[in-house]
């Protein structure tokens, strides 16, 4: 019976209703109830205010006019809107691809044996974690003049590829070290122990952390417009520039800012899921099976069964 049962069993002898206690705090008296509902109420009320605000600037600016909202009525805005958000997919898809198996070969030179090999491996994670996204972009743009899609690419990988890098070699080292000293003394090479041992255990570990680091991936796709990479903040700037629908740069913003928000949302919530069901230890129960007899056989011949998990 371990500390919680033992508690449980104190304090509740017969089975019945838990009291309305905790053992982290006091359950608020009636006073401090009506203070938290004062507190809400008056948090609620500064929200609307500035929501009120908020929507009477736009519609004094003229926000809301059949003028500017006009370009999304047409089959060629939508079209350019959905041509720049397969673009930003396809961008993400392949930088995420690239991150991960460039961390996965960083992280590899830095859990090496060998000096040169780690050495030249945490050169090259440092240098690129440390240096904005947007001046490697630029500079792989400009200076080595490649065009718009892989030097966002190559940029978004260098960056998120180093930072995975270390998610890995922090995730394998977490494992607990006596995994790797028993896979050792089984006589597995080590490459065998990270294939089998570690990297499967530090796995479910570093996945969230992976998937966040994805989103960031994401987001920064948007940088691609400063290089001219028809993304989909580039045609959102296409059409908040055009003068005959009076600069319709705000309603851009709010058609193409729920679509950033969504998606970087739904991996976020995929992040948190994920964390979730690694918090959640798994339960086993045995099966209740008879004691044997001392001395029993079983019908094989063989000795007793011991009882199943």
């Amino acid at each position: 019976m371990n500390a919680a049962q033992t508690t449980t069993a104190t304090t509740s002898p017969t089975a019945g209703p838990a009291p309305e206690s905790t053992a982290l705090y006091d359950v608020p008296g009636p006073r401090a109830r009506r203070r938290h509902r004062t507190y809400g109420l008056i948090a609620s009320a500064v929200l609307l205010a500035l929501l009120g605000w908020l929507l009477y600037l736009l519609f004094d600016t003229g926000q809301f006019t059949a003028t500017k909202w006009a370009p999304f009525e047409y089959k060629g805005i939508q079209e350019l809107l959905l041509r720049g958000l397969g673009n930003t997919l396809r961008a993400f898809a392949m930088a995420a691809v690239l991150s991960l198996a460039l961390g996965a070969l960083l992280a590899t030179g830095r859990l090496s044996d060998h000096a040169p090999v780690r050495w030249a491996a945490t050169l090259v994670v440092e240098f690129f974690r440390a240096m904005p996204v947007l001046v490697m972009i630029f500079f792989i743009f400009v200076a080595l003049k490649v065009q718009p899609f892989p030097a966002l690419v190559a940029g978004l990988t260098l960056y998120n590829g180093s930072v995975l890098a270390e998610v890995f070699r922090s995730g394998i080292n977490a494992v607990e070290r006596g995994q790797g000293e028993a896979a050792f003394a089984l006589g597995m090479r080590k490459t065998q122990v990270m294939s089998y041992v570690l990297v499967p255990q530090a796995a479910r570990a570093m996945l969230p952390a992976i998937i966040s680091q994805l989103v960031v991936a994401l987001k920064d796709t948007s940088l691609g417009y400063l290089i001219t990479y028809e993304e989909f903040l580039h045609a959102g700037k296409l059409i908040a520039s055009n003068l005959d629908y009076d600069l319709p740069f705000i309603p851009v913003v709010m058609v193409i800012s729920p679509i950033y928000i969504g998606m970087c949302m739904l991996l976020s919530w995929f992040a948190h899921w994920v964390a979730r069901r690694q918090r959640r230890n798994p339960r086993t129960e045995a099966v209740d099976v008879a004691p044997a007899e001392p001395g029993t056989l079983l019908p094989g011949g063989g000795p007793p069964a011991a009882p199943r998990l």
